[in-house]
């Protein structure tokens, strides 16, 4: 006759065979010149829905794609700020996951929302963390020539930074003294001008459970690539690029990028293909695992070699308003 389990070890074995789920809802923002109702993004959102079994939402700015060039990112992230504060679905907390340009609104929302709920994971594919040397491929429709001849009155100028988008993230290193002194958004995000650095942004951002860096190896759309993992030219030269650890933004800690990878929460992932070309077994290795939060298994590389394991945190950082 088999002996009976003991409590504790019955516990154990139904832990194992039937673990617990703790799993939260995701939003998707997207990036530029896209919406929520294109093929291209509803099928992302559907697919992180299917593969990790949560309930996602695509944030919509606007009307989308109009928006996305023309409205300021800072008005933008205050969109997405207000929408997900009247979630009901969100209140407990929620996953980001960004597209392009969609992650400086996301990163807009975990440092600027007051009162929102908590962000646990940021899931970033091809973001413009660190800038970009060049405004994002538009086409020659008429959206693009509007675009162009505002970019053409200089990108720094008060009437640019008011009604095109991406020139809140456009870093040109042969302009610094302009860009830190005219850019309305990325200079604030990043913490970059010292007298007016503010440590709640920092510590916001500092409480993510896990940040999520996707580079896509063969990205044309971002100048350079690497400012996907926050990498970026050095002040002043085209050249060399600086890999994220060699910036001041990382070494300085002006926003907790260093403190979050010390502490093995910053995954700096390279994958195959082009802008946002993610295939479907890299969504399952590199995404998923975050939204379903089964974030204990290795898939962290960086451009340089082996890092650090993937780490689950058991706790949960609550925004602190100041």
């Amino acid at each position: 006759m088999m002996p009976l389990l003991s409590p504790s070890f019955l516990f154990i074995f139904i832990f194992i065979i039937f673990p617990s789920s703790h799993s939260i809802p995701f939003i998707l923002i997207h990036g530029i010149a896209d919406q929520c109702s294109h093929l291209g993004v509803k099928k992302i959102t559907q697919q992180l829905i299917n593969f990790s079994g949560v309930e996602g939402y695509c944030i919509e700015v606007g009307n989308g794609y109009w928006d996305s060039w023309f409205m300021p990112l800072l008005d933008q992230a205050k969109v997405v700020c207000e929408k997900v504060k009247k979630m009901k679905e969100l209140k407990e907390g929620y996953n980001i996951v960004g597209l392009s340009q969609g992650n400086l609104i996301g990163r807009g929302v975990v440092e600027f929302c007051e009162g929102g709920p908590p962000v646990k994971n940021f899931i970033s594919l091809s973001g413009p963390h660190a800038g970009t040397a060049s405004v994002p491929l538009c086409g020659s429709g008429t959206l693009c020539i509007i675009a162009d001849n505002l970019i053409k009155e200089g990108v720094y100028s008060d009437y640019v930074q008011a009604h095109l988008a991406p020139s809140g993230y456009l870093k040109l290193p042969n302009a610094i003294p302009a860009y830190l002194d005219k850019c309305r958004f990325l200079p604030l995000l990043n913490n970059e001008l010292p007298d007016k650095r503010n440590s709640t942004y920092k510590e916001r951002f500092s409480s993510l459970q896990n940040l999520v860096l996707i580079m896509f190896e063969e990205d044309n759309v971002l100048i350079p690539k690497e400012t996907s993992w926050f990498g970026y030219y050095p002040d002043g030269a085209f050249n060399p690029i600086l890999q994220p650890q060699q910036t001041k933004l990382y070494t300085e800690d002006w926003i907790g990028l260093r403190t979050l990878d010390e502490a093995g929460r910053v995954k700096f992932i390279s994958a195959s293909g082009g802008h946002i070309g993610i295939s479907d077994a890299d969504m399952k290795k590199y995404v998923v695992p975050y939204l379903n939060d089964q974030t204990s298994t290795e898939h962290s590389t960086s451009k340089s070699g082996s890092r650090r394991m993937m780490q689950r945190v058991n706790r949960r950082e609550l925004f602190r308003a100041t």
